[in-house]
């Protein structure tokens, strides 16, 4: 017997033969597991009395009479059920594995042989690899265990800033295989420039990934501004506004804020907390909330503008069109014009060298950056603060104007301040929350991409 597409190759459209019994379709072990009850079926695993049955052949078959539309229902639904097995099992090796076939229907609650079939399936899409035979606490023969490959399906994150682009590729078990980066003044250049600027980046990527093996199956960009719906509203330092900015690319991305996939790489690659908030600095300012190892987006996705939080009312103009905004003391350009470095590495090598005009400048920027963070803790209590971009390097000499100010600020109200931790990921996490938000869509819906994984362009 041959199944195709969920349907079996020999019913047509007329139900079943002569009889009305159909055994070796309902010993498929598959079939059956998914679909029925196992007291539903005798011990040889026939129910041929019940498909003698007129009362339910009719309202489900039609003897002869044909039933396309039910069949084609039942269809959809095994599909259905076959990806959220596929989801299931993945999903329990990603975070059980090594682990054998045996200890999986254990833990899923599904049979050995739908396992072994989801197994089967993975191992062809390269999701899953197999590993030397284990008894892992079980009698009998030893089980071959199953784990994570990296060996295929790969995703890709970019990344746009005023002063950068950037890419990287990671595979299925987060592990990170290549970065590229290309310095270039993006500041009111025009979108359809430094789109295609950034696809040649990635076309760059995909094909070293593509050499070493690796089939990229999504990608994600991480924008300077809030996005809702593909939308990118504003840039202010990219001078951006109401740009779909995906629209402009070759091939199929999904857009987000920049805070936001720097708190999820944060989360996912630099083993941070369930619960923190991280402060991403570069030309702007920009955080982003983890509560419960999920990502706060708010209402529209529009959660997490640090950067335009007013520190002080009458403090110099900002490109938002506000004043006083923190990104005017704490962003790249304020720290680098006050101390008069030309870049991110030279101010930190003054600040060793115990510059004044360096020691000041990130003085008054951690300041800043601890009034905004005051009002931040007072509005979402996170237990930590994670601050990366370029604060990950000035780390040593910004973090105690920081915890100064939310100390005196915050002491009346609470016991301590939350603990203030430096990103593990520095200026990288953007891009790979970005890979990784494409790798954990895959693990949570494996199915599209079986029986191989499809590339990201062709």
């Amino acid at each position: 017997m041959v199944r195709r597409g969920g349907i079996v190759k020999g019913w047509g459209f007329h139900g079943f033969h002569d009889g009305g019994s159909r055994d070796d379709w309902f010993r498929d072990d598959e079939f059956r597991d998914d679909w029925f009850p196992d007291d539903w079926f005798r011990d040889d695993g026939s129910r041929d009395d019940w498909f003698r049955d007129d009362r339910f052949r009719g309202d489900g078959f039609r003897n002869g009479a044909g039933r396309a539309g039910s069949m084609t229902t039942q269809a959809v639904r095994h599909d259905a059920m076959r990806a959220r097995n596929l989801a299931v099992v993945l999903g329990e090796v990603r975070r059980s594995g090594p682990v054998t076939r045996a200890a999986l229907a254990e833990i899923t609650g599904l049979t050995k042989t739908t396992v072994s079939k989801m197994v089967g399936d993975l191992l062809e899409a390269g999701m899953v690899a197999e590993s030397a035979a284990s008894r892992d606490g079980e009698r009998g023969r030893p089980g071959t265990a199953v784990s994570l490959s990296g060996d295929r399906v790969a995703a890709l994150g970019l990344e746009i800033t005023a002063g950068h682009l950037s890419a990287c590729v990671a595979d299925l078990t987060l592990t990170v295989r290549l970065r590229c980066a290309q310095a270039v003044d993006n500041r009111s250049r025009p979108p359809v420039e430094t789109m295609a600027h950034l696809q040649e980046l990635a076309h760059r990527a995909v094909d070293e990934a593509r050499t070493a093996g690796l089939s990229v199956v999504g990608s994600t960009l991480a924008v300077p501004g809030p996005v809702d719906g593909g939308l990118l509203h504003t840039a202010p330092n990219l001078g951006w506004r109401g740009v779909r900015a995906g629209d402009l690319l070759d091939f199929p991305v999904t857009v987000e804020n920049e805070a936001n996939l720097a708190a999820l790489g944060e989360l996912w690659f630099g083993g941070g907390p369930d619960d923190f908030l991280h402060v991403s600095g570069e030309t702007g300012i920009g955080a982003g909330l983890v509560v419960g190892g999920e990502l706060f987006r708010g209402a529209h996705g529009l959660a997490g503008e640090l950067g335009h939080v007013v520190v002080f009312p009458d403090g110099p103009d900002c490109r938002c069109g506000g004043r006083g905004c923190l990104e005017r003391y704490a962003g790249q350009e304020a720290l680098l014009r006050a101390s008069g470095a030309a870049g991110v590495p030279e101010l930190a090598e003054r600040l060793r060298a115990g510059e004044a005009d360096a020691l000041r400048a990130c003085e008054r920027a951690g300041r800043a950056l601890g009034v905004a963070l005051t009002s931040a803790v007072n509005l979402m209590d996170p237990g930590t603060v994670v601050l990366g971009g370029i604060f990950a390097p000035l780390f040593e000499w910004i973090a105690g104007p920081v915890r100064e100010a939310m100390s005196t600020r915050l002491s009346g109200m609470r016991r301590s301040v939350p603990e203030l931790a430096v990103s593990r990921l520095g200026g990288d996490a953007a891009t790979l929350g970005g890979a990784g938000r494409v790798i954990h869509r895959v693990i949570a819906d494996p199915a599209p991409h079986l029986p191989t994984a499809r590339p990201l362009t062709p």
